[in-house]
């Protein structure tokens, strides 16, 4: 078969840029190795993780605040099979929407595994071992990422788990050791936590969440540590055993010393590395790059081998299912002879605790290390009427913006549907907006984004009406 367009693999990544290679009317193919389309993100990733965060908050919120607003229950408990069941409810209709959508763009799809034999022909190798062969002019590496190991730590997918089992235990652990302080763990640590866990975070580094701005890993530290999970930062992992339903982990705190922690499930959360295995990549003469995990792209995301591009998480930059979506839109323009453009300074990332973290733009680290001048202008969810009316009071709101222009340089909350709040910010600095601007800007009265308001008011002239 031939085709303009040939896509390995349908996480955000490649069926966005499939669906849109169809819409700019070229041919195109998409390979898939697994019996379901979306990738990481669809199937163990983005949303099954949200649909149990949704459902542990359900609960605890009915568990501890119900009360406070008149709502009185009795006899609460959780049902964990429930809600991995609903869960799995939500993968399987979202999955199933992506195979609505390859249909309707006239999308040929294959079951496979897709591996390059040369510059414009895959071969597809199906789970009964035969195999087919596709021709494409273009071809685009959407093969995204795999939890990442630790080769002294090896999981067994039972009591030393990933993130893959975490969306799918049987039981409500005890005592859940979670190795890594990052976006990942800290999401899945929550929703055990809210469903009463014991759980320990085990950190290298010096704070949580440690790409985003130091101020919302300290805020959100002290949020999680009143849900009551527990933080050993700057320890290092030394291992981990398993003695029937009990987990060991070692580690070394700052100082050198040796500690021990018992638990009956260990989570290893320390990153993701790109997928490229059995790509053939070999075959085509690239060469990964970031100590053998990346595939080197230029500035139009296309490989060392004219025609070949690749997108997502097997290229540098944050890896993010937007980010990939962005990349697939982005190659597919760039193939049909436009010329489209990413921000990579502008997307955002988001942490989906609760409250929420959400971040766009340079930190106030980054701003110190690149001697750019900027003033800060923060405004904390405690003096927001809409946020004491819901409860939601922890947190705050920092807008960075340039001393001499006033121009926006970056937008760092920790609060209530932060998530969401984050794209007036991503929107004002696409268009290079001041502080001054969103100041300017008539925000609802009582809603959460007049934080955004207040805090660049702050920032803009140190004129916060509210505190």
């Amino acid at each position: 078969m031939q085709f303009d367009v040939v896509v390995i693999g349908s996480g955000p990544g490649g069926y966005v840029a499939a669906i849109r290679c169809a819409q700019l009317g070229l041919k195109t193919a998409l390979i898939e190795k697994y019996n379901t389309y979306g990738g990481t993100c669809l199937n163990v990733g983005c949303i099954p993780s949200k649909a149990l965060l949704d459902s542990s908050e359900h609960y605890h919120n009915a568990l501890h605040t119900f009360k406070e607003h008149g709502v009185n229950l009795k006899d609460l408990s959780p049902d964990l099979a429930q809600m991995v069941k609903r869960k799995d409810e939500v993968v399987a209709h979202t999955t199933g929407g992506i195979s609505f959508l390859m249909k309707k763009n006239k999308i040929s799809t294959y079951q496979g595994i897709g591996s390059m034999v040369d510059k414009n022909t895959v071969k597809v190798t199906k789970a009964d071992g035969t195999a087919e062969t596709l021709t494409g002019k273009n071809i685009i590496l959407a093969t995204g990422s795999k939890p990442t190991a630790l080769p002294f730590l090896k999981t067994d997918g039972k009591r030393i788990i990933t993130s893959t089992e975490a969306l799918n235990l049987k039981e409500i652990p005890k005592h859940l050791i979670l190795i890594g302080g990052g976006v990942i763990g800290l999401e899945l640590g929550s929703v055990y936590a809210r469903l009463g866990s014991k759980v320990t975070v085990v950190e290298f580094m010096d704070s949580i969440i440690g790409t985003m701005d130091k101020s919302l890993g300290k805020e959100l530290q002290k949020v999680l540590a009143k849900q009551g999970m527990e933080f050993l930062l700057s320890h290092k992992v030394t291992g981990a055993t398993v003695k029937g339903s009990k987990v060991t982990v070692t580690a070394d705190n700052a100082k050198g010393e040796k500690i021990s922690l018992e638990g009956d499930y260990c989570l290893v959360a320390v990153g993701r590395t790109a997928y490229t295995e059995n790509l053939g990549l070999e075959n085509i003469g690239i060469t990964l790059e970031e100590r053998g995990k990346k595939i080197p792209v230029n500035a139009h995301l296309e490989t060392s081998v004219p025609g070949i591009y690749a997108i997502g998480d097997v290229v540098k930059g944050a890896m993010l299912a937007h980010k990939a979506e962005d990349e697939g839109t982005f190659v597919a323009e760039v193939i049909a002879g436009q010329k489209p453009h990413i921000n990579y300074n502008l997307i955002p990332g988001v942490v989906y605790t609760w409250p929420e973290v959400a971040s766009v733009g340079q930190t106030e680290e980054q701003l110190k290390e690149s001697g750019i001048k900027y003033k800060v202008g923060s405004f904390p969810f405690k003096a927001s009427g809409r946020a004491r009316a819901s409860n939601d009071s922890d947190g705050f709101i920092k807008v960075l913006a340039d001393t001499a222009t006033d121009e926006i340089l970056g937008v760092h909350m920790i609060g209530p549907r932060a998530a969401d709040m984050i794209a007036e910010a991503v929107v004002a600095m696409e268009f290079r907006a001041s502080a001054e601007d969103i100041a300017r800007i008539s925000h609802a009265h009582p809603t959460y984004t007049e934080a955004f308001r207040e805090a660049s008011m702050a920032a803009s002239e140190n004129r916060a009406i509210h505190i």
